[in-house]
C-alpha cells in the first residue's frame, strides 16, 4: 500500500476543475516521480507506438504492389527498385511481406499495451489504496450520512475510470490521431489534396457527430448510472438487514423497492441502447459517404491511366483501415468522458475534508494513569439539539464510573467524544492533564479500549477477530485472552476451533458468544482505559451475568468509563452518573443514590421489577417442563 499520506486538500477541486482538474489529478499517478522504472516505460511505449503506427500506414503499400505485380502493371525496374531487392517484387513474396507487416504491426501495439499496463494498473493501486484510506480518516458523521452501497460504487467506478482513461485515451485514441498523421502525408505524396481533403472532411464530420451524440448519451447514461446506484444501495441495504426483513416478513415489500428501482434502471438502460443504434447508423453514413467519394476519385484516374489498379486498391485498403479506429471513436470518447465523470466523482470524494484532524503540533498520547476527566463539557450534533450541557466529571485512575440515564440523554455520546469521533464544542476531555484534541487520534485510540453493545465481527475467522485488538500478537496470546473471557472451551468445542468462520457481521455467533469475542480482543489489546458501551443491554439476563463476570476481569487495574442501561452492571461502580437530557442530575453511589429517591431510584425500581418478572416466568416454564417430564 502507498505510504503517501493525505493532506488537508489532497486534490485539486475536480468539481470546479473537470476534465482539466481530473487530468491534473490523475498526472502524478501516471508519470510518478519516485518510480523512473514506469517513466522509463512510458518512453518506451510512445516510441513503439509510432513505430507500429508507421508501418500500419506502410501495410497497405504492399497490397498496392502486390496487385499491380498480379495485373502487370508493376514496374520492376522503376524507382521501386532502389529500395526493394528484385527478389521480393514477385506476387508471392509482396503478399508474404503484406502478411508479415500486418504481424509486425500487431506485434509493436502489443508489445506498448503490455509495456503500459503496469503504468496504468500503478495509478489504479495507489489511488484505490489512497481512497480507501481517506475514507477510513473522514468523520464518523459523514459515514453516518452516507449509503455504504453508493459509496463503493463510486470508488469501484473511479478506479475503473482510470482504466478506461489509461486503455482509450492513451492507448487508443493517441494511436488513432498519429495513424490519421501519418496516413495523410502518405495519401498527399502518393496520391494528391483532393483525397486528404476529402478524408479530413469525412473525418471531422464523423467526430463531430460522434461527439455530440455521445454527450447526448452520456446525460442518458449517468441517468442510467444513477438508478444502478440506486438499486445496489437498496440492496445492500436490505442484505445487511436480513433477519430485520424475516422479522417482519417483508421480502415482498423490499423486492418492491429494488424492483422500482430496476425499472427504472432498466427504462435508462434501453434509452442508452438505442441511441447507440442511432449513433452507429450515422457515423455508418459519414464514413460510407466518405470513402464512395475517395474511391469515386480513384477510378477516374484510374480509367484516365493517372494510376493503376493497386492505387485504387491501396486507397481502399488505407481507408478500411482508417476504419477500424474510427469505428470505435464514439466508444473511445463515450467510454472517455465516463472515465472522467466516474474519475471526477472520486475525486470529489477525496477532496471531502477530514472533520476530525490531527493538529500540526499535535503529540503522542501518553498514558501514565489513565485519569479521565471532563471539563464543562457541551456538544450537539445539530445546533438546534443539544446533546451534552456543561458535563463535567472525573473518573480517578483505576477506578470505575458508570453512566446511567434514560435513552436520548447523551450516554452514548459520551463514549464517542472519548474516541474523538467527534471533537467538543465547548469544554474540554482530558487524560492525565491531556486534552484529547492536542493528542494524536492513532496513539489516543490504542490507549482505550472498547466492549461495545453491538458488536459487529468481521467475516473472518474467529482467531482474527480476537487477534484484531493486537494484529502482531502469537496464537498462545489470542488462545490466553479467549480463556480470560470465558470462551475458550466453546471455541474448541467447535470443529474448525479458532479458525471457525464467524459469518458476516458474526451471525453465525450467539450475542452472548459475540460480546465474549469482544472482551478477547479488548484483552489481548490490553488498553490502560477501558469504555464499556451498554456492553449487556442486548442480553438476556443469565447471559449478562455471564459476560459481567468476565467484564469484572477486563476492568480490573483499569480506568472505567461504563455506559448502561441495565443498573444492575454498575451497582459495584466507584461513582454513578445519572444523565438526563444532557445534564448530570445525580451522582454518587448505588446505595446513596437510591436513598435519594430520585430518577436513579425510580429507574432502580422499575428494571427490578422487570427482572423479577422475567425469573418468575422463567420459573413458571421450568416447573412446566418438569412437570411434563414428570408426567412422562
Amino acid at each position: 500500500m502507498s505510504n503517501k499520506t493525505i493532506p488537508n486538500k489532497p486534490f485539486v477541486d475536480a468539481g470546479r476543475g473537470g476534465m482539466k482538474g481530473t487530468l491534473i489529478n490523475l498526472w502524478p499517478y501516471m508519470w510518478p516521480s519516485d518510480r523512473p522504472d514506469l517513466k522509463r516505460r512510458v518512453l518506451y511505449a510512445a516510441i513503439l507506438m509510432v513505430i507500429g503506427k508507421a508501418i500500419t500506414v506502410l501495410i497497405p503499400y504492399f497490397y498496392k504492389l502486390a496487385t499491380d505485380a498480379l495485373t502487370g502493371d508493376l514496374d520492376v525496374n522503376g524507382s521501386i527498385r532502389d529500395w526493394l531487392p528484385y527478389l521480393l517484387l514477385t506476387p508471392v513474396m509482396l503478399v508474404v511481406l503484406y502478411n508479415i507487416g500486418r504481424v509486425v504491426s500487431v506485434g509493436f501495439n502489443q508489445w506498448r499495451d503490455a509495456l503500459f499496463a503496469s503504468v496504468g494498473q500503478h495509478a489504479v493501486k495507489e489511488l484505490s489504496a489512497i481512497v480507501f484510506r481517506h475514507l477510513h480518516a473522514l468523520s464518523l458523521r459523514y459515514h453516518l450520512q452516507r449509503r455504504t452501497g453508493g459509496l463503493t460504487r463510486v470508488v469501484e467506478r473511479g478506479t475503473k475510470g482510470i482504466e478506461a482513461i489509461v486503455r482509450f485515451s492513451i492507448l487508443s485514441g493517441l494511436p488513432t490521431i498519429l495513424e490519421f498523421a501519418f496516413m495523410a502525408i502518405v495519401i498527399w505524396y502518393w496520391f494528391d489534396w483532393r483525397y486528404v481533403a476529402v478524408i479530413s472532411i469525412m473525418i471531422w464530420a464523423y467526430v463531430w457527430f460522434t461527439i455530440r451524440a455521445s454527450d447526448w448519451r452520456i446525460n442518458i447514461r449517468r441517468d442510467m448510472n444513477d438508478n444502478d446506484t440506486e438499486a445496489n444501495s437498496k440492496a445492500i441495504d436490505s442484505l445487511l438487514n436480513f433477519e430485520t426483513v424475516k422479522y417482519f416478513g417483508n421480502e415482498g415489500l423490499e423486492a418492491n423497492r429494488f424492483g422500482q428501482s430496476m425499472a427504472r434502471y432498466e427504462k435508462a438502460a434501453t434509452k442508452v441502447w438505442t441511441s447507440l443504434a442511432w449513433l452507429n447508423f450515422g457515423q455508418t453514413i459519414i464514413m460510407g459517404l466518405g470513402m464512395a467519394s475517395c474511391m469515386l476519385l480513384s477510378v477516374y484516374a484510374v480509367q484516365a491511366g493517372e494510376q493503376t489498379l493497386g492505387d485504387f486498391v491501396m486507397i481502399n485498403a488505407l481507408l478500411m483501415q482508417l476504419f477500424v479506429p474510427l469505428n470505435f471513436i464514439g466508444f473511445i470518447y463515450r467510454e472517455i468522458r465516463q472515465g472522467f465523470a466516474d474519475l471526477e466523482e472520486m475525486f470529489k470524494l477525496l477532496g471531502v475534508e477530514q472533520e476530525i484532524q490531527d493538529k500540526p503540533n499535535s503529540t503522542e498520547m501518553k498514558v501514565s494513569e489513565g485519569a479521565i476527566k471532563f471539563e464543562d463539557v457541551s456538544f450537539h450534533y445539530d445546533e438546534d439539539r443539544k446533546i451534552l450541557k456543561n458535563v463535567s466529571f472525573d473518573v480517578p485512575a483505576g477506578k470505575t464510573v458508570a453512566i446511567v440515564g434514560p435513552s436520548g440523554a447523551g450516554k452514548s455520546t459520551v463514549s464517542r467524544l472519548m474516541f474523538r469521533f467527534y471533537d467538543v464544542i465547548e469544554g474540554a476531555i482530558r487524560i492525565d492533564g491531556q486534552d484529547l484534541r492536542d493528542a494524536k487520534q492513532k496513539s489516543l485510540r490504542d490507549s482505550i479500549g472498547m466492549v461495545p453493545q453491538d458488536t459487529v465481527l468481521f467475516n473472518e475467522t474467529i482467531a482474527y477477530n480476537i487477534r484484531y485488538g493486537r494484529p502482531d500478537a502469537t496464537d498462545a496470546e489470542v488462545e490466553q485472552a479467549a480463556e480470560m473471557a470465558q470462551i475458550g472451551d466453546f471455541i474448541r468445542s467447535l470443529p474448525q476451533g479458532f479458525k471457525t468462520e464467524v459469518g458476516e457481521r458474526g451471525l453465525k455467533l450467539s450475542g452472548g458468544e459475540k460480546q465474549r469475542v469482544a472482551i478477547a480482543r479488548t484483552l489481548l489489546k490490553a488498553p490502560p482505559i477501558l469504555i464499556l458501551d451498554e456492553a449487556t443491554s442486548a442480553l438476556d439476563t443469565q447471559t449478562e451475568r455471564e459476560i459481567q463476570a468476565a467484564l469484572d476481569v477486563v476492568s480490573q487495574d483499569r480506568t472505567t468509563l461504563v455506559i448502561a442501561h441495565r443498573l444492575s452492571t454498575v451497582v459495584s461502580a466507584d461513582e454513578i452518573l445519572v444523565l438526563q437530557a444532557g445534564e448530570v442530575v445525580e451522582r454518587g453511589t448505588h446505595k446513596s443514590l437510591l436513598k435519594q429517591k430520585g430518577l436513579y431510584e425510580k429507574m432502580w425500581s422499575r428494571q427490578r421489577e422487570a427482572t423479577e418478572a422475567e425469573e418468575k416466568l422463567r420459573a413458571v416454564r421450568e416447573g412446566d417442563d418438569l412437570g411434563i417430564l414428570t408426567r412422562k
